[in-house]
């Protein structure tokens, strides 16, 4: 073994989240029912496409410019269901998730270097969604800001019971939520009656979106709020709870499914997106209220603006529903970065706790020391910062899924190659322009 690098290796120590790994079985039979079991990872990888983060850009963008960067939300869906793909279909060709694969692939410092990356873009995640949580608790139940950030670290607590009854309940859990945000922003829209021929002319990508700059950066901070790179790493694992056959047909057909799913899942959190914004243009942009750009000024406003008593707890309910969803499958994304970069062998409640802490703790420090108020300015920072880490987990990934000795019959193909190139590239400068743009006129404050 001598000259071997330790840090590479044939085979992963553990399978990604072996607690729960190859658990769902596949039947045979009518294509229905293996469509029914492969469906569930999409839609927590769906979850991230909507969380509190999502909310704080689409309220901001709707209130300012109407339904003007619904285009936007569109192309980076489009980005999401790409990218998404690629990672679905790494997990079940090589049986690793992505952070499995970075370790086996790259040097042990660029391996260092992009799993300290991951973690960093997951805390950033789970600093808004933890926050996220929290205000909804506050605006709905008065629970102090800091109680309520403390509150929503039981989760690590609530996957753990669960995820010991079997992975299926996460799902049936995750669903279910994301089915009650549905629901109630059905609600929202008609209680805000959108003009819905300027709703479908705001999907056209237009002109202003490249010479406002003010528009230009809000659709920026949707992006960067849109495509997450925990939800590369996530997915990339839990298509890995499904046991498939190794065969080409096996695997063929196991990555279709996988596809139909997330693609189903990320069009409902399109259609949850855009009416966030939607509804935010309706109320807001339409009374003259283009001020509104936070989470808490949009529950004050809503109300009054729609004149219906109900608007402002629906919305403080559906926030709620997206926080706690969010934090859950953040709390998964951080188990699976944590074991596949680091090959750790602890219990899982251990290394959710450390995933989750990294998270909570940040937020409690600034809330203590800056107050409420500073939950804004949080939110804004953790966005720029998890825009900077996405270029470090798309990137690997292109790479990855290109290589023939990885991949075997399935590698890209040159054109998602290409694809996935110019993707990583845009990113790459947008990103980038949003972290200095957002940065610097914070620091000259």
């Amino acid at each position: 073994m001598s000259g071997v690098d330790p840090w590479r290796f044939v085979r992963p120590v553990r399978h990604s989240l072996e607690e729960v790994y190859a658990t769902i079985p596949i039947p045979v039979g009518a294509w229905w029912r293996r469509m029914l079991a492969f469906a569930g990872p999409g839609f927590l990888v769906a979850v991230g496409y909507m969380d509190p983060g999502n909310w704080a850009t689409d309220i901001a963008g709707g209130a300012a410019f109407n339904y003007a960067l619904l285009s936007v939300i569109l192309v980076a869906n489009f980005v999401a269901v790409f990218l998404q793909a690629m990672a679905a279909r790494l997990g079940l060709v090589t049986g690793r998730d992505l952070a499995q694969a970075c370790r086996e692939t790259y040097s042990r410092p660029v391996a260092i270097f992009l799993w300290l990356w991951a973690e960093v873009g997951i805390v950033a995640c789970d600093v808004a969604e933890v926050l996220g949580a929290a205000i909804a608790l506050l605006l709905l139940f008065h629970i102090p800001l800091l109680t309520g950030v403390v509150l929503t670290g039981l989760d690590v607590l609530i996957v753990l019971a669960l995820q010991n009854r079997g992975f299926r309940v996460i799902e049936a859990i995750v669903i279910t939520l994301i089915a009650i945000i549905v629901v109630l922003f059905g609600v929202e829209l008609f209680f805000a009656r959108p003009e819905w021929a300027a709703v479908w002319r705001g999907f056209l990508p237009h002109q202003q979106l490249v010479t406002n700059p003010t528009m230009l950066y809000i659709g920026l901070g949707i992006v960067g709020a849109t495509v997450m790179p925990h939800n590369l790493f996530l997915h990339s694992s839990i298509v890995q709870t499904r046991k498939i056959g190794r065969t080409d047909a096996d695997l063929r057909s196991a990555i279709r499914f996988a596809l139909a799913d997330s693609a189903i899942a990320l069009t409902i959190a399109l259609c949850v997106n855009a009416a966030i914004l939607i509804v935010a243009a309706a109320a807001f942009f339409r009374s003259g209220h283009h001020e509104i750009a936070d989470i808490q000024g949009a529950y004050r406003m809503i109300s009054p603006v729609l004149g219906v008593a109900l608007a402002a707890p629906i919305f403080g309910v559906a926030l709620l529903a997206s926080g706690q969803d969010s934090t859950l499958t953040g709390t998964l994304a951080g188990q699976v970065v944590l074991e596949g970069f680091m090959q750790l062998r602890i219990p899982p409640w251990q290394r959710r706790l450390i995933s989750r802490g990294l998270a909570i703790v940040p937020a409690v420090l600034v809330i203590a020391w800056a107050g409420p108020n500073a939950t804004g300015g949080l939110m804004i920072f953790s966005q720029v910062v998890l825009s900077a880490a996405l270029i470090f987990a798309v990137v690997p990934l292109v790479t990855i899924t290109g290589d023939r000795k990885r991949m075997g019959n399935f590698v890209n193909t040159r054109a998602n190659t290409i694809a996935g190139w110019l993707m990583a590239a845009a990113l790459a400068v947008t990103n980038v322009w949003l972290a200095v743009t957002t940065l610097l006129p914070m620091l000259r404050h």
